[in-house]
């Protein structure tokens, strides 16, 4: 079970730093990951390297800090909103819920929650 202080360490990870960095501290060897009903990508080596893909093809990721974080023994939900610059410049934004599974200080399963039917709207940013 994490402590309230390990899961905010993970949120600063995320909102102040690298994804993929934060994927290497946080998440056990043989984690997984999950974009609503897709099948789950598995093994923290192949969730870095997908996380380092799609970090290459934009300018920039602005993640928020997050709305609301829920912790309950081993379950962790966190309300995301990330802000995705591509190349060209045109910003997309994603509200999405993350369900982890902890196990001790580490992630073992996250599952990824948002309306596919509006995710990565053309925001414009003040």
């Amino acid at each position: 079970m994490p402590s309230r202080k390990r899961v905010e360490q993970f949120i600063h990870a995320v909102v102040h730093g690298d994804h993929a960095e934060a994927i290497k501290d946080f998440y056990h060897t043989d984690a997984t990951m999950q974009e609503n009903l897709d099948l789950p990508r598995r093994g923290r080596d192949n969730l870095i390297a997908h996380e380092k893909r799609a970090m290459d093809r934009l300018q920039a990721m602005k993640t928020h800090p997050p709305e609301t974080v829920l912790v309950d023994g081993d379950n962790v939900m966190i309300m995301w909103t990330f802000d995705a610059t591509d190349k060209q410049g045109v910003t997309r934004r994603l509200n999405e819920i993350s369900h982890q599974l902890w196990s001790a200080d580490g992630i073992m399963k996250e599952r990824f929650v948002y309306d596919s039917a509006t995710a990565w709207q053309v925001v414009e940013l003040d």
